[in-house]
């Protein structure tokens, strides 16, 4: 049976979100079974029929974007399927956002007024160089009227990274040190919803829910490229009603 999650956000009448799970579907392994990813090797036919099965849960089809692990945001209700970006924004009822994950980061976004919403693709490169930033500057309203829901992604205990990583984040805000625990041979273990949270609150925006998933460790619920390299995706969307 397929399996939704519907975030629990404090959103105002009129914001609707979604997050999929790999649970239902007609894909068969290594993408069992409800992937909608149409880049990682399944069968067409049935990443077709899973995300027409999607789409009876939404007001319309979702803009699927061209991700690159970049900071660029669209317009969701101009922007064309495939187009090379890692986020979208929205102010025209019953457009859907959507973003596709298997480990990196979800980031749901709406304002207090149901005027606009946006979904951003954070993986640890997008959200070091500034997708969060880039959605919400997109989305035109102040940090204070926004909140944000933070979907399945791997989590810190899971999340091994080098060096790298760390100095990316750490040498934009000293305070993200705090995300990464020291691991073995010199590598990391890093808090990607800390270090989205971090980058929210210096946005404004302190009203975030979510974060509590791990892909990695729930292998039942979620694709994980970490985990098994060859698999599905899952997508989060959120529009206006």
């Amino acid at each position: 049976m397929t399996e939704y999650i519907r975030p629990d956000w404090p959103t105002p009448d009129g914001v609707r979100a979604l997050s999929t799970t790999r649970l239902g579907g007609a894909s068969r392994a290594p993408w069992a079974g409800f992937n909608l990813g149409g880049h990682v090797g399944d069968d067409a036919a049935a990443v077709l029929a899973n995300r027409s099965q999607l789409r009876r849960e939404l007001p319309g089809e979702p803009l699927w974007l061209g991700q690159v692990h970049g900071t660029r945001c669209v317009d969701a209700a101009v922007a064309q399927s495939g187009e090379a970006a890692d986020a979208s924004f929205t102010r025209r009822r019953g457009v859907v956002c959507a973003v596709l994950t298997a480990d990196c980061l979800p980031v749901l976004l709406c304002d207090e007024r149901a005027t606009v919403v946006g979904v951003a693709h954070a993986g640890w490169r997008g959200l070091a160089a500034g997708v969060v930033e880039a959605t919400v500057a997109a989305m035109g309203e102040p940090g204070e009227q926004l909140m944000a829901w933070l979907g399945p992604a791997i989590g810190p205990s899971a999340f091994e990274v080098g060096s790298e990583v760390r100095e990316s984040f750490v040498a934009a805000d000293a305070g993200a040190a705090g995300a990464f625990v020291p691991a073995a041979d010199g590598k990391w273990l890093c808090d990607i919803y800390r270090l989205a949270r971090q980058r929210l609150a210096a946005l404004g925006i302190r009203r975030v829910a979510g974060a509590d998933f791990c892909t990695v460790g729930d292998p039942r619920r979620f694709f994980s490229y970490r985990r098994d390299g060859i698999t599905g995706r899952m997508a989060s969307l959120v529009w206006l009603e």
